[in-house]
């Protein structure tokens, strides 16, 4: 745990810019700047199924620009339901790269990306097997609001059963450094009822250091989703240190 908590307060420290896309399910056609890595933190997620309570601390994502349109992606998080250890779910390895320049890149029209990967081996129970899932993601504005619109599928970590995975995001800047987003969202695997939830929320960008505050209440739509689920969270980035070759004249430095 201490060395958990160090490694967060390093990050802290050396953070200089953040963004990233807490409290959403979906995401953006934007990727992290080559030898960068972007952070973001679930440090409280609370869900409420039939009267049951599940804890997810922490909820991670990292990640890492590689090229100038390219990043890889990595996530997982900790669950913790009632009754029930706390276990290792929901791990998964992708790459996303920017397919067409757009508004999120400073350039006109509309921002196009993809990302796909495996989906790991999870603790949670029949999720020992792999997955895979890709995603075809639209950014765009119509001031004052932005956009991002995501439909993609695969196959999960049971059965290889086939699932349609789609979401919509919207973001107002009421403020310089307040965002209010909401966002529509669902996942339909075969044999199974859709999982649809609609979100409400803000996102906070703190002064010093550039760090981003979200938090979000989410209710569901259909009933193959949590009645709620309350989640707060932050995210940053930094630039990874280069190791500079140091030369040496004579027999000892």
């Amino acid at each position: 745990m201490s060395k958990c908590l160090l490694l967060t307060g390093v990050l802290l420290l050396v953070a200089s810019h953040a963004w990233g896309y807490r409290p959403f399910i979906s995401t953006d056609a934007a990727v992290a700047d080559p030898k960068k890595v972007e952070v973001e933190l679930g440090y409280f997620t609370v869900e409420r199924r039939d009267e049951d309570h599940t804890f997810i601390v922490p909820q991670v994502v990292v990640n890492y620009g590689i090229t100038q349109n390219w990043e890889v992606v990595g996530e997982f998080q900790v669950e913790k339901p009632a009754k029930i250890e706390a276990q290792f779910v929901s791990p998964g390895l992708f790459l996303k790269g920017v397919l067409k320049d757009g508004v999120l890149q400073q350039q006109q029209g509309m921002s196009v990306a993809l990302e796909a990967g495996p989906l790991l081996p999870s603790a949670a129970p029949d999720q020992h097997g792999c997955g895979f899932e890709g995603i075809g993601i639209v950014s765009g504005a119509v001031p004052p609001f932005t956009y991002h619109i995501n439909i993609g599928g695969g196959v999960d970590r049971r059965q290889t059963n086939p699932f349609i995975l789609w979401g919509v995001i919207v973001e107002f800047s009421s403020l310089p450094s307040l965002r209010l987003v909401g966002e529509v969202s669902g996942e339909s695997i075969r044999q199974e009822v859709p999982d649809d939830s609609a979100l409400l929320g803000f996102i906070w960008q703190l002064p010093s250091p550039a760090i981003l505050l979200d938090a979000g209440v989410r209710k569901r739509i259909s009933s193959g989703a949590p009645d709620w689920l309350f989640t707060t969270g932050l995210s940053w980035s930094f630039t990874l240190p280069t190791v500079t070759n140091i030369s040496y004249r004579g027999g000892r430095p």
